[in-house]
């Protein structure tokens, strides 16, 4: 009978690969917490639905002004960005917690056609963006019809 021993001197691709993980998780729990360890999530929640013609945009922007913040398109991409200020600050009131999140945001959102800019609607009420962005031609669903012979 064969006896064969494990060495425990070989290179182990799984544990590299687990040490690696780790590693990366470290790095994304760092970047995705406030320096008061608190966590932060993207700002500001959006929602995106997709139709037949458009795409529709919800962005949550509670309290700003549309001054505020400001869109852009270029090709299938989408660029929201600006600015929640605080009002004010109270020197005699402290705060005991808040989820609050101001300062200055800007997402990229990338989408799976072209979207034909100069058709882009875009309105904004109590507090809530909606943006209607129109596909390109090219990326709408074409009916073929089929000629019986």
């Amino acid at each position: 009978m064969n006896m064969i021993r494990k060495n425990t001197d070989l290179w182990d691709p799984f544990e590299t690969l687990s040490a690696l993980q780790e590693e990366m998780n470290r790095a994304f729990n760092r970047s995705l917490t406030h320096h008061d360890g608190w966590s932060k999530t993207a700002y500001p929640n959006i929602e995106v639905k997709e139709e037949t013609d458009q795409y529709v945009l919800h962005a949550d922007l509670p309290g700003m002004r549309k001054e505020d913040f400001g869109i852009a398109v270029e090709g299938n991409r989408l660029t929201l960005k600006g600015e929640r200020k605080q009002e004010k600050e109270s020197k005699e009131k402290g705060y005991y917690y808040s989820e609050r999140i101001y300062g200055s945001f800007q997402r990229l959102l990338e989408f799976p056609s072209e979207i034909q800019a100069d058709k882009i609607k875009a309105s904004y009420k109590e507090g809530v963006l909606e943006i209607l962005l129109p596909k390109a031609e090219s990326a709408k669903p074409k009916q073929i019809n089929v000629e019986v012979k």
